[in-house]
């Protein structure tokens, strides 16, 4: 916060210090790079090389004119490398090189990259400044955990001084989101996590090695909700810092969370929950298979079209997240979520004159959604391996 008083006296009185800004990001990256982290800030600056010289190639090519598809593939293949690198490393480290190539924030600063070459094929970018592409890869504040933010958005803000009143409304919202933030991550996530999910966790297991079978007790339910509750405070109290720290600098760095808990169904709740990459994958996964699958008749039936679609980019979603069975299962059980919630809208369409719609299906749907959702974090959170197989 002392850092940030330049900043803020600079933009309450019309200036942005874009030389302070520099300096004060690239501070604090060392700071979380120094000492004992010092190969992955090695890591981070070879990487940042890599996808510059990858990036600003892809953009030489566009510029003569040239759009090949097999070109535009092998960029993004390219830039993904090094954190499928990565991903494989972790999940099989006795059988990779000893040198670890990955480094904190890798997965979002990759996908903001994979951003940028996707929307220079699509001729939205039109030409990447080093300084603002930079600068976009390494904004402090979101670089280890997102939100994933937007080229374009981000040079948008980047590029102009907002006037007093509106940064007035910005330090407004800054200050709120910081302890938010606070009260999410360090008082009720701290709660959940800390201080009541090892005391469930240890029932948990100890009721079930009793019971045998599935191993299933009350207590598994309790670790169902408790990590569920941990999962959102303490995510979405780091992602509030991160916007509020932005908003200081003027940066309006998007949301990643919309009271998740009280979607109506799961679709609803993709869309409020880690909007930032929930968004990503649809608009570059998602949306740009089914164009491609269109295009080249893959599918007759679109719902078919769209089941493959979802089951593609929830595996993928999965994978990214580790590749150990319940990440994997936990894709496959949103996917198949969410073409069944497909299927009761269709139903229901079809249906409406004999399906009722009033406050008590209202909230039934919302609780039916909310404890659907919880399951997928009791698989996500791992804790099944380590109740059914002992595995950590």
């Amino acid at each position: 916060m002392i850092a940030l008083i330049p900043i803020i006296l600079g933009l309450y009185f019309g200036h942005r210090f874009k030389t302070y800004e520099a300096i004060f990001s690239l501070v604090f990256l060392f700071l979380i790079f120094d000492g004992d982290h010092w190969e992955q800030g090695v890591n981070l600056l070879i990487w940042l090389v890599y996808e510059f010289a990858l990036t600003f190639a892809y953009q030489y090519y566009r510029h003569h004119g040239k759009n090949k598809t097999w070109v535009f593939s092998l960029a993004v293949i390219l830039a993904i490398i090094p954190l499928a690198a990565v991903k494989y490393l972790i999940a099989f480290p006795d059988n990779s090189i000893g040198f670890v190539i990955g480094f904190l924030g890798i997965s979002y600063v990759t996908f903001k990259t994979v951003q940028v070459i996707m929307e220079m094929r699509d001729g939205a970018i039109k030409q990447v400044d080093p300084v603002t592409y930079i600068r976009f890869l390494l904004f402090f504040p979101t670089i280890s955990s997102g939100p994933i933010d937007r080229y374009r958005r981000f040079k948008k803000d980047y590029e102009k001084v907002p006037t007093r009143d509106a940064y007035i409304t910005d330090l407004q919202y800054a200050v709120r989101y910081l302890f938010q933030g606070f009260l999410y991550k360090f008082v009720i996530g701290w709660f959940f996590g800390t201080y009541w999910l090892p005391k469930i966790s240890a029932a948990a297991l100890a009721v079930g090695n009793a019971n045998g079978g599935l191993k299933l007790s009350w207590w598994l339910l309790a670790y169902m909700y408790c990590y569920s509750m941990y999962l959102f405070f303490d995510f979405a109290g780091y992602s509030l810092f991160a916007v509020s720290i932005s908003y200081f600098m003027g940066i309006h760095t998007p949301m990643n969370f919309n009271k998740p808990f009280i979607s109506k169904n799961i679709k609803d709740f993709w869309n409020r929950w880690h909007m930032t990459l929930s968004f990503w994958f649809r608009d570059y996964i998602y949306m740009r298979f089914t164009f491609f699958a269109m295009k080249k008749k893959l599918f007759k039936n679109r719902i078919r079209l769209s089941q493959v679609s979802y089951f593609l980019l929830f595996l993928i979603m999965g994978f990214w997240h580790g590749l150990t069975w319940y990440y994997i299962v936990y894709g496959i059980f949103h996917a198949s979520a969410i073409c069944i919630n497909d299927m009761w809208l269709r139903f229901k369409r079809k249906h409406k004159k004999q399906i009722p719609h009033n406050k008590f299906t209202k909230w039934f749907a919302i609780f039916l959604t909310f404890n659907v959702v919880c399951f997928s974090f009791l698989i996500f959170s791992g804790f099944l391996s380590q109740l059914w197989f002992g595995w950590r």
